[in-house]
């Protein structure tokens, strides 16, 4: 039993170290929420709500998160104890959407269960490799800068790459990727740009060998999809389109994606993701899990997810450098040989560098 005594949020933003661009924003710099939850026996588990400062990805902001954290989930959370983190979502059922909020909280929830028992996050859920393959997202628009990129990334031995496409801006940058890395396993994100009215433009893509296409048309959609699908070779993979179980189960029934990105924050929490795996992988539909430009709690969170049997595409899942010069976890996440090893240590296998979160920290309460 989880009796919850404490929680504390903490904004905290940092810089990039380069800027990341895709078709609907430039992220430059980046804020998120740290949650810790601390039960009645002094243990603490950590979570961390993805949502950006501006609502370009999802309706959610941090300061939308933030509200609903205060003011709705933390109350519902405290009521009474918790004695499984799966009862978290059936808690928070009475809330509409607010899925990253909602996410941050149950994950720390996660945590905080698995170093109660003394186990691995990832062992807990069922994982079943102790390495997840690197994955890697380009975030730059310019080809000179993208093929640099690419090059910087293989080297340090990452097994997949994505890159940024958008109407303008797909046919030549793609064409000229491949003719520099022929053999590269390779897909793009198109995050909605485009419309059915694209349809042979997208349709040139399919010569070039891509993993997926993910994400073409529109956020809220399911039903254009299944109609592009049906006219491209190259598999589409759902991201934004997909936040419910019912999402994924009606997308299915129609044709309307062939591989699913799956994200902790954008489903609500790590048990929905689960069972959006498990959903997967009873309809032999393969799964990858997707990247926010999070900072290091949230990326161990997607290392156990990854660990699950379902998950044979390799993630967008990088080293702490890659996007900072400095993360806020100890030890730091790093690649080697293509590979991420996984903790041993109970939990998420991290911890906090509290030194670290004073400097960066913008705002804080504890409840």
């Amino acid at each position: 039993m989880m009796k919850i005594e404490r929680v504390q949020l903490s904004v905290i933003k940092m810089a990039l170290k380069s800027p990341f661009e895709n078709a609907l924003e430039k992220v430059v710099e980046r804020e998120a929420i740290m949650l810790e939850v601390t039960d009645k026996d002094g243990v603490t588990g950590y979570g961390e709500a993805i949502a950006f400062s501006t609502p370009w990805y999802t309706e959610e902001t941090v300061r939308t998160c933030f509200h609903i954290l205060k003011d709705v989930l933390i109350p519902l959370l405290m009521k009474k104890p918790i004695f499984h983190p799966k009862e978290v979502s059936e808690r928070f059922r009475a809330v509409r959407r607010n899925h990253m909020a909602k996410a941050g909280i149950e994950t720390a929830i996660w945590d905080l269960y698995a170093k109660k028992k003394g186990i691995p996050l990832w062992k807990l859920i069922g994982g079943t490799r102790e390495t997840v393959a690197a994955g890697v997202a380009v975030g730059s628009h310019d080809t000179a800068e993208a093929l640099r990129q690419i090059e910087s990334f293989l080297g340090d031995g990452y097994e997949r790459v994505k890159v940024k496409i958008k109407p303008g801006h797909d046919e030549s940058f793609i064409r000229e990727i491949r003719r520099n890395f022929p053999d590269l396993a390779l897909m793009a994100d198109a995050n909605s740009a485009y419309t059915l009215e694209d349809l042979p433009q997208l349709e040139k893509l399919d010569r070039y060998g891509l993993m997926m296409i993910e994400q073409p048309l529109a956020a809220d959609d399911i039903v254009d999809h299944a109609l592009l699908q049906k006219q491209l070779k190259t598999p589409v993979c759902l991201d934004e389109s997909i936040v419910t179980y019912h999402d994924a189960e009606s997308a299915l029934r129609l044709g309307s994606f062939r591989v699913l990105n799956i994200k902790i924050g954008r489903v609500g929490g790590l048990w929905p993701a689960i069972r959006l795996h498990d959903l997967c992988a009873a309809r032999g539909i393969p799964v990858w899990c997707g990247g926010m430009i999070e900072f290091g709690i949230s990326r161990a969170f997607n290392l156990a997810l990854a660990s699950l049997p379902g998950f044979t595409i390799p993630g967008d899942i990088s080293a702490s450098s890659r996007f900072w010069e400095k993360d806020i976890i100890v030890p730091e996440i790093k690649v080697e040989n293509g590979k991420i090893q996984l903790s041993n240590e109970s939990g998420i296998g991290f911890g906090l560098n509290q030194a670290y979160m004073e400097k960066v920290r913008i705002y804080k309460e504890v409840f």
